[in-house]
């Protein structure tokens, strides 16, 4: 039982639970069966993106431009499925190994040329759907292709492909921070760079990867997107790049980096749009939704930041000495 309370995914997975009883007390139409569906469709681009910021986030930097990816990403994959009349089979993968190369300049101008990871995705924030405006005159592309809603709504086995695709990546991604040296080294990387680089680590090489799977992760988000919509346009992905780090730090992610479960960004991104459906259904204006994301980003941020303090008082509140 001790070790079941000492894992990383209790907090969180608390937290969400507590997040779902209040707002399926609030309303009854929360745990319909369409509206649950609702939800594991709504969340799996957030979570697929979340992956990429919280392993950049686990070597201590911070990537702010997985919404403009998308808007970008998704534009590429429009146009070169409607005007350059590729298949998806070779349209698909080739978005994502230009999301990759995206990440890869993040991760080179952070890395190599010592750019803060915080001025360097936020200029990628503006560039890249400033550059997703000029496809098309800056409108969107619609009509892609007949199979590609199927990518999104279609099922296997009765089971949705969105929750396929996030069982899939996320088990990747739990295996390759736990038993790859490359999981190992992002994790000492965030943890102390200057013992990491002393014991022979490559901190460029490990931070650039960081960026690489970000932009992959940004990537998978972009064709999930756009086929979801069954279109591209340069006004998708806004926000999500705050959803996404909001996902990792609500999942326990320390922003100081070195510390976190990539698994809890699920639980994340989970409670996030889990808030943001009860809104909804309770009718609350989007100017308030925005503000209770807000709040809930500070109250994460906070919590992460006072982790120590608040642990100790805890230990002292409820530690009682022996009698003698």
């Amino acid at each position: 039982m001790k070790k079941f309370l000492k894992s990383p995914l209790i907090g969180p997975l608390s937290a969400m639970i507590l997040v779902f009883l209040i707002v399926a007390f609030s309303t009854d139409r929360f745990l319909t069966v369409n509206n649950l569906s609702n939800i594991a469709l709504q969340v799996s681009v957030v979570a697929l993106v979340a992956i990429g910021s919280t392993v950049v986030i686990f070597t201590g930097g911070i990537d702010l431009s997985p919404g403009a990816m998308i808007a970008l990403l998704s534009m590429i994959l429009a146009s070169l499925i409607k005007f350059v009349g590729l298949p998806l089979v070779i349209a698909i993968p080739l978005v994502i190994f230009i999301g990759g190369l995206l990440g890869a300049f993040n991760g080179f101008l952070t890395a190599y040329m010592r750019i803060p990871a915080f001025i360097t995705t936020l200029a990628g924030l503006s560039a890249y759907r400033g550059i997703a405006f000029m496809f098309n005159d800056g409108s969107p592309i619609f009509s892609l292709h007949p199979f590609l809603d199927t990518l999104f709504y279609g099922s296997f086995y009765s089971i949705p492909l969105p929750l396929i695709y996030v069982v899939v990546l996320y088990s990747l991604a739990v295996w390759g921070m736990k038993y790859t040296q490359t999981g190992r080294k992002i994790y000492a990387v965030g943890g102390n760079p200057s013992a990491a680089k002393l014991s022979g680590i490559n901190v460029n090489r490990i931070q650039l990867i960081a960026f690489v799977i970000a932009g992959l992760a940004a990537a998978f988000g972009a064709i999930l997107l756009a086929s979801r919509l069954n279109s591209g346009s340069p006004n998708y992905g806004v926000g999500i790049e705050l959803q996404a780090i909001a996902a990792a730090v609500i999942g326990g992610a320390s922003l100081a980096g070195g510390r976190g479960h990539v698994l809890n960004a699920l639980i994340g991104a989970l409670t996030i749009v889990i808030v943001q459906n009860g809104l909804n259904l309770n009718a609350v204006p989007t100017s308030m939704q925005s503000v209770t994301i807000g709040v809930i980003i500070l109250i994460a941020v906070g919590i992460d930041m006072w982790r120590n303090e608040i642990g100790y008082s805890l230990q002292k509140l409820f530690s009682f000495k022996k009698p003698l």
